[in-house]
């Protein structure tokens, strides 16, 4: 979710973001909030439902019942059979996706301005009256289970991360993986969805955004036609876990079949709503975007300790990770990665960035914001992540303006923060022979050498 915007360097100041004053929002009494930007460039329409449950939201035993649902949502209600709902849309030109994080659940469909009415009657539908029928529960275990294996087990890069982020928390549940820990995968009871589901899919508990060929007056009799029938529930109990400074480096070390080398590095971050994330933005920016970022350049062009650099940000309702991902050429010691990684970052924490670094980083990152904000998804999207992870859909058209005014002393100060190793955790993956034998971690954070 790394939104950058630049300036209007060429006149002088901050580019405005055009279209505030025709989005429009409206509460239902049951408490949904719908927000709508009309914009009639094209006959079509983007929405998103933005449910407030992720993996943040679960405990041990029940890791992985948000990223469930994102599946489950699709296999029929108690008024529609399985596969309906894309059936339906696919007939009216439309189509549909989904994603779940640690923070959120996302429910995403782009169709034509003439199915407005359809694409109520079916997210309605299935918000009211999704069914529970133990086959198809049985059948979404299998595919979960089967897109753990395959994302996770089998990926190593996936492997690695889980492992590290599994490390890096303590006590917040930011330590679970969204996909679910296997054994959880393997036990969730009909009784866990349930409860799951009338808590965190409670009309009070989401948010819908929709941009495009819109009226919003119509949008907002359609949603309290199809939404507001929903009651209520009581809010979910805050996540009241915070998690504890962390005051040394953790370095984990996994064995693995794999041809090469990886390194890790995950650092504790502010969370999105910060004052100081277009600053952490930019930083990252600098670090990792292009081929003239500091890392690319020095670790993959100059010394050729690497082949790739890459990495992101957390951002999140609350305090998150950096992450910095590095895959190094075959027979790599990496130990000698860290020490150069670990000078460079030094470098940039020690003596900030400088003033044509950050220029770069406020065009590249402006490019990719205008470039999205020119789509009707886009907008949508934009418009949902400032409405959940900022507090105000508003704040969005006042994002060039916070972007304008980062300094270098700003990044500056957000590296020497961040970048400091006693609050990162390190996860190193060796390969190991084809021919040996290696412990699988399957079930949890285990299995892994761990230096505190």
């Amino acid at each position: 979710m790394s939104l950058g915007l630049l300036s209007g360097a060429a006149k002088g100041g901050a580019a405005m973001v055009p279209g505030r004053d025709a989005v429009r929002a409206a509460t239902l009494a049951n408490g949904m909030k719908v927000i709508v930007w009309p914009v009639h460039d094209i006959p079509n329409v983007a929405l998103y439902n933005w449910v407030r449950a992720g993996s943040r939201n679960e405990a041990p035993g029940i890791t992985g019942l948000a990223h469930f649902f994102e599946h489950m949502m699709f296999n029929g209600t108690t008024r529609r059979q399985q596969g309906e709902f894309d059936r339906l849309m696919e007939a009216q030109g439309g189509a549909n996706n989904a994603f779940t994080s640690d923070d959120v659940t996302v429910y995403q469909d782009w169709f034509p301005q003439g199915a407005l009415d359809l694409v109520f009657d079916l997210e309605s539908d299935r918000v009211a009256n999704l069914a529970f029928v133990p086959k198809v529960i049985e059948s979404e275990r299998g595919v979960v289970s089967s897109e753990r294996r395959l994302r996770v087990e089998d990926n190593n890069p996936g492997f690695l991360g889980e492992q590290v982020q599994a490390a890096a928390f303590v006590a917040h549940p930011y330590k679970f993986p969204t996909i679910g820990w296997p054994a959880d995968i393997k036990a969730w009871q009909v009784s866990d969805l349930q409860d799951f589901f009338k808590t965190y899919y409670a009309p009070n508990n989401l948010t819908l955004v929709l941009a495009g060929d819109l009226v919003p007056e119509r949008v907002f009799e359609l949603a309290r036609k199809y939404f507001e029938p929903i009651p209520r529930q009581a809010p979910p109990v805050p996540v009241g876990t915070r998690e504890p400074e962390q005051l040394e480096e953790r370095v984990l070390v996994i064995k693995r079949k794999a041809q090469t080398p990886l390194l890790q590095y995950a650092y504790k971050a502010p969370a999105a709503a910060d004052s100081r994330a277009p600053a952490v933005n930019l930083l990252l920016s600098i670090l990792i975007d292009g081929d003239a970022s500091r890392l690319h350049r020095s670790l993959v062009e100059e010394k050729r300790v690497a082949i790739e650099v890459s990495g992101h940000w957390q951002e999140g309702f609350d305090p998150g990770l950096l992450w910095l991902y590095l895959t190094l050429p075959e027979g790599s010691d990496p130990d000698e990665v860290r020490r150069i990684l670990d000078a460079e970052l030094a470098e940039v924490a020690n003596n900030g960035v400088t003033a044509a670094e950050l220029s770069r980083a406020k065009n590249l990152t402006a490019a990719g914001f205008w470039k999205k904000l020119a789509t009707i998804d886009g907008k949508a999207q934009l418009l949902g992540e400032y409405e959940i992870f900022h507090g105000d859909w508003a704040k969005l058209f006042d994002a060039p303006a916070q972007f304008d005014k980062v300094a270098c002393e700003d990044v500056h100060a957000v590296a020497r923060e961040i970048l400091d190793p006693r609050r990162r955790t390190v996860g190193v993956l060796i390969p190991e022979p084809e021919d040996s034998e290696v412990d699988e971690v399957g079930a949890g954070p285990a299995h892994a050498d761990v230096a505190v």
